[in-house]
C-alpha cells in the first residue's frame, strides 16, 4: 500500500510505502482526533503540520531515546533505506516510492552504506563441500 505525500522535500509529490502496522496506528489515531483537513494538522487553522514540527518532534524522541546518533527526519528517511536494501529490495523501487531521487547516482550513495552488510554476509558458496584437493603429477627427474 502507499500514500501519496503532498509537497515534500523539495517541494515535490511523492508516493512512500504504509505498512498495514501503520496504517492501523494511523486509524486508531484518526478515530480519536477526527482532523478536518489533514491528517497530521499544524498548528495554524486548516494548515498541515511543518517541517518544524516534525524536526522538534523528532529532536524531542533524540532526547528521550539517549541515542548518540542524531535522529532528525533525513536521518530516519535515510535508515529506512538502508534498511529496505539490506533486506533486499530493488533499488528502483527504493528510489521512486521511497526517496523520491530523480538521479540513480544520488540513491546510489545508499548502496555504499549497504554494502558494509554484503561485506559480512557469508556466501552461499560457503555452504558448498570443499573438494578434495588434486595433486599435481609428480615430476619428472631432470638429469645433467
Amino acid at each position: 500500500m502507499v500514500v501519496r505525500v503532498e509537497r515534500g522535500k523539495g517541494q515535490k509529490d511523492r508516493y512512500v510505502m504504509l505498512s498495514p502496522k501503520l496504517l492501523e496506528i494511523l486509524r486508531d489515531y484518526w478515530k480519536v482526533r477526527r482532523p478536518e483537513t489533514w491528517l497530521f494538522p499544524g498548528d495554524r487553522a486548516r494548515q498541515p503540520i511543518t517541517r518544524d514540527a516534525v524536526g522538534k518532534a523528532c529532536a524531542k524522541a533524540h532526547d528521550l531515546s539517549r541515542l548518540s546518533k542524531p535522529v532528525t527526519p533525513h536521518s530516519l528517511r535515510h535508515a529506512f533505506a538502508v534498511h529496505l536494501l539490506e533486506a533486499g529490495a530493488d533499488v528502483r523501487t527504493i528510489q521512486l516510492l521511497l526517496l523520491g531521487h530523480r538521479s540513480l547516482a544520488t540513491t546510489a550513495h545508499y548502496l555504499r552504506i549497504a554494502t558494509n552488510k554484503v561485506c559480512t554476509t557469508s556466501s552461499p558458496f560457503e555452504l558448498l563441500p570443499r573438494p578434495a584437493p588434486t595433486l599435481p603429477p609428480p615430476a619428472k627427474p631432470q638429469y645433467f
